[in-house]
């Protein structure tokens, strides 16, 4: 499937710059262009690829100027990489499966509907008053719970799980190894040995959201764990029972978040990330990568470090870590002249 430089453009509301009638048919990195290919530059460490690139078509951002002549034609935008996002998600409508059905063997309860539209994959288990919502997919090997609902158009793939009673929105990506309502970490000290306090809430995550693979998100001990409207969790994350997380908040691999804290909508969290039980951070907060977040944060904030601080007093704290060894040298110097001035 090829498409011209002038179509491509017409569907970004992107400005051609050299041959609007160069084709590409398929996608790459600008440092590893190709002909037929189009890459992109969101990020000016790369800039010095774009002069010489293979690729027969790269898209610019509109304020991008140029030092010397290049060779690809140019596709000018407001925002390279969401165009690029914009061009894969297009790309993968129009190329990825589309499987429909219910493959055999698989467990569908009695009374369950499966949508004409959805599919269901060998080996999958299909519990009782599961809601299946139009245009789902449920790959190979998956588990649904008594009493689940999966939204319109989400995708479970292979090997996910959803314990009974959970509630999965419109539109939502669960990948492989995915464990969606396991219980809580809820135990009681009684004389040395600790009870089972039984988890008897539900997690219930909102429209459009993304989970990678081997990520887990706990139920609550009662009510509900929350994860809003657009959130993206990477790979191996674990969000704690009774936890909430709000719209858009992204985090990267192996944060984890300690039982009823409460994250905002618009968060970044780098990977590694630790939070401590029942505190609140607030929206729009930047987490630094391997953070440990004891408290509280306000709305804005931007932190790192264990335990984390502002990102400011970080840096500083930094720089000074690394004098201590001369700090030490000069201190020792000191005392011993101070020792020598006594003699």
């Amino acid at each position: 499937m090829e498409f011209s430089a002038t179509q491509i453009a017409a569907l970004v509301n992107g400005t051609v710059e050299g041959d609007g009638s160069a084709t590409v048919s398929t996608f790459a990195k600008i440092e590893e262009g190709r002909p037929g290919a189009i890459s992109f530059l969101a990020n000016p460490k790369y800039a010095h690829y774009l002069y010489d690139t293979g690729s027969s078509v790269v898209l610019i951002g509109r304020d991008f100027v140029l030092e010397h002549p290049v060779k690809a034609t140019l596709i000018r935008v407001d925002d390279p990489y969401a165009t690029v996002a914009q061009l894969l998600s297009m790309v993968s409508k129009l190329t990825a499966p589309q499987p429909v059905g219910v493959e055999s063997p698989v467990h569908v309860a009695e009374g369950v509907t499966v949508p004409d539209d959805a599919y269901v994959g060998a080996f999958s288990y299909i519990g009782k008053g599961v809601t299946i919502g139009k245009g789902v997919k449920i790959y190979p090997q998956c588990y649904v719970g008594d009493n689940a609902v999966i939204g319109d158009n989400t995708i479970l793939y292979p090997g996910v799980k959803v314990y009974h009673g959970c509630r999965i929105g419109r539109n939502c990506i669960l990948h492989s190894g995915v464990v969606i309502g396991a219980d809580g970490f809820g135990f009681a000290p009684v004389n040395g040995v600790y009870n089972k306090i039984p988890q008897i809430g539900n997690v219930e995550i909102d429209d459009d959201v993304e989970i990678g693979a081997n990520t887990t998100v706990d139920r609550a001990t009662m009510g509900s764990t929350r994860i809003h409207k657009g959130v993206k969790l990477d790979n191996l994350i674990q969000i704690a029972h009774n936890c909430e997380v709000g719209s858009n908040t992204v985090m990267a691999s192996q944060v984890g978040v300690a039982g009823s804290t409460k994250i905002g909508s618009g968060c970044m969290v780098g990977g590694q990330a630790g939070f401590s039980g029942h505190i609140h951070v607030g929206d729009n907060v930047q987490v630094g990568p391997q953070s440990g977040v004891p408290k509280s944060v306000k709305d804005g904030s931007r932190i790192m470090g264990y335990p984390s601080t502002d990102y400011s007093d970080f840096a500083r704290q930094v720089v000074h870590v690394k004098n201590l060894g001369k700090l030490y040298e000069r201190v020792a110097e000191l005392e011993k002249q101070l020792n020598q001035s006594k003699k």
